[in-house]
């Protein structure tokens, strides 16, 4: 997902392996991931999916004048927060120590790798399609 503020600029999905950067979109104040050396388009993540960062995370505190915030932390889980408010950034990171943090308070230029994404739900169909792809290959065996 990329968060409200993010809509009016190019996104596509993250994948495994994708080498990220932290940025500042523009004609935004909104903070996301993109691919190193294409920052006009914002790389969108899944909710559950597994990022790496290559040094301690560096967020803003909620009040700017306050000194920047080091995270002892670099894998974390993404997910959305208070997704009942519309007017609010959604996107989060959550980390293993329990800490949340906006995507749009890291710090600018922090490498990210993402490391897996989460498991999707397979569509009753596609189950069924599963399910008989198997039987078909047991009874090929068994010589049924």
């Amino acid at each position: 997902m990329c968060d409200y503020s993010l809509h009016l600029v190019a996104s596509r999905p993250a994948k495994v392996g994708d080498k990220l950067v932290t940025a500042t979109f523009a004609n935004t104040t909104t903070r996301g991931l993109c691919e190193v050396g294409k920052p006009k388009v914002a790389v969108c993540l899944l909710p559950g999916t597994e990022v790496a960062f290559d040094k301690d995370v560096e967020y803003n505190r909620a009040f700017w004048l306050l000194p920047n915030r080091r995270l002892k932390e670099k894998v974390a889980r993404f997910r959305q927060i208070e997704k009942d408010r519309p007017d609010v950034h959604h996107d989060a990171l959550e980390f293993p120590g329990g800490r949340i943090v906006l995507l749009t308070r890291l710090c600018k230029r922090q490498h990210v790798s993402v490391l897996q994404l989460p498991a999707l739900p397979i569509a009753a169909n596609e189950a069924d399609k599963l399910q008989h792809g198997y039987e078909q290959v047991h009874a090929d065996l068994s010589g049924d």
